[in-house]
């Protein structure tokens, strides 16, 4: 039977249906500079504003069928588990309080720094970051300056962290599902993820030293008096609760799949929202409420992301389908430079993929390049590995150069912010970020990708 929903090729557009994508980023970027109260206000309507920029004419070229299409296969298959996953996250770690004697000293947050880095892999970069960004937080809140160690939590826990498994960063879990072994990741990305790791982590150190003797010695006195306690235990469980749900969907695979208007939606990721919404309700239900409240815990940080990358995953339909249609499309140019003549350019495809992972979604970008790269996981992890390591590396080591290169980054900065911490604009953010991360890409790419 023919299928009654019509379809449409990236290779016709124009990129002047990416102007609804570029608009809201700008919107992100000079917005809270120009407008503060506005954006703060309305960036929810704002977001929705630029998505019904894109979907009013697409409607209108295509046809209500198509743009209904393309709305249900965002949210069905993209950004429904995408919320769900980060919220589930956010909610169960926000039930864990850590306390005890934590000085916000250099070699006390490097630590905090590392060990959230570690945990990333095993419980998402979501999981960690917000598992560890209140502790951080609480250890450095008699500290003058503060904004800089925020920077490299993000950088580091909520993103480069997340490189040695399917767990701990989007693209990977995609991998994963397209073929790439569990263990994959882990081999390949493991030095890699070291040197960016260790190379950050002294980075952090020279700069916090430096910092830290301006404030005084009035500071090193500080620090919480009761011994190193972890309440709220129950979530932990429920955290092997949302890494079992992941695992449950890249392993188990009924034949039986849903058709939601046209969109196939199969049962082991239903079974997998299933689980998050019960983890959701359960850790709220079961974690007392003088935990949340010492927390500091509150809806924003995950309602931010909840608006901005539905306008986000909206927005970037036209973006991802001309990047599809290859050197065809309208962003031929861009798809060009991963291949030559001798074979895949692999130092291009670690920038490429980084570079559109930082400003699109990573998830996605990451599955474009690694079809791009030929699609073939039994292919790409033996002699195509040096390619599936370069668009690996990329979408997540690169997703800390803004605020939207990872979910996570938005969350950090939201409830530093909701502490006192004064965070830079997206803008300066990017500067910042730029600054500290390109001269380590830069050596990675000498060392493991020229």
């Amino acid at each position: 039977m023919a299928d009654p929903v019509p379809h449409f090729d990236g290779a016709s557009l124009a990129l002047l249906w990416c102007l609804p994508f570029a608009g809201l980023l700008l919107s992100v970027a000079l917005m809270p500079l120009v407008a503060a109260g506005f954006w703060h206000r309305h960036y929810g309507k704002i977001a929705a504003g630029w998505a019904a920029l894109f979907l009013v004419p697409f409607a209108i070229m295509f046809g209500p069928a198509l743009a209904l299409h393309e709305i249900l296969l965002v949210a069905l298959t993209e950004y429904l588990p995408f919320i769900l996953l980060v919220t589930a996250l956010y909610v169960v770690a926000g039930g864990i309080e850590i306390g005890g004697k934590l000085s916000g000293s250099p070699w006390m947050n490097v630590g905090l720094l590392a060990v959230g880095t570690v945990l990333a892999s095993g419980i998402g970069t979501t999981g960690a970051a917000m598992l560890l960004i209140r502790p951080l937080l609480r250890a450095n809140a008699a500290r003058k300056y503060r904004t800089h160690v925020v920077i490299f939590f993000i950088i580091l826990v909520g993103n480069v962290g997340g490189a040695l498994s399917p767990l701990g960063d989007p693209p990977l879990f995609l991998g994963f599902l397209n073929g790439v072994d569990f263990f994959w990741t882990t081999r390949v990305l493991l030095l890699p993820t070291v040197l960016a790791v260790g190379l950050l982590l002294l980075l952090y150190l020279l700069v916090d030293f430096v910092l830290y003797r301006r404030e005084g010695k009035a500071v090193t006195a500080i620090e919480f008096k009761r011994k190193l306690t972890i309440d709220g235990h129950f979530n932990f469980l429920l955290i092997g609760g949302v890494i079992g749900a992941v695992l449950l969907s890249g392993l188990w695979h009924p034949a039986p799949t849903l058709s939601v208007g046209g969109v196939e939606v199969t049962i082991e990721n239903l079974a997998r929202e299933a689980i998050l919404l019960a983890v959701i309700g359960l850790s709220w239900w079961v974690t007392p409420r003088a935990i949340r409240t010492r927390n500091a815990f509150t809806w924003e940080p995950v309602l931010e992301v909840a608006k901005l990358f539905c306008g986000i995953f909206l927005t970037i339909v036209p973006v991802m389908a001309i990047l599809s249609a290859g050197t065809g499309g309208a962003l031929g140019p861009v798809v060009h430079l991963v291949e030559r003549a001798g074979g895949p350019n692999n130092l291009a495809y670690f920038w490429v993929t980084g570079l559109l992972s930082s400003f699109l979604d990573n998830a996605p970008t990451y599955l474009i390049f690694f079809n791009a790269a030929g699609g073939d996981a039994d292919r790409l992890m033996t002699t195509g590995a040096a390619t599936l390591e370069a668009i690996s590396a990329g979408a997540v080591f690169m997703g800390g150069l803004t605020y939207i290169g990872n979910a996570p980054n938005l969350m950090i900065r939201a409830i530093a912010e909701e502490q006192g911490v004064k965070m830079p604009n997206f803008v300066g953010y990017f500067a910042i970020a730029g600054l500290l991360l390109l001269p380590v890409f830069g050596i990675l790419s000498l060392v493991f990708f020229a």
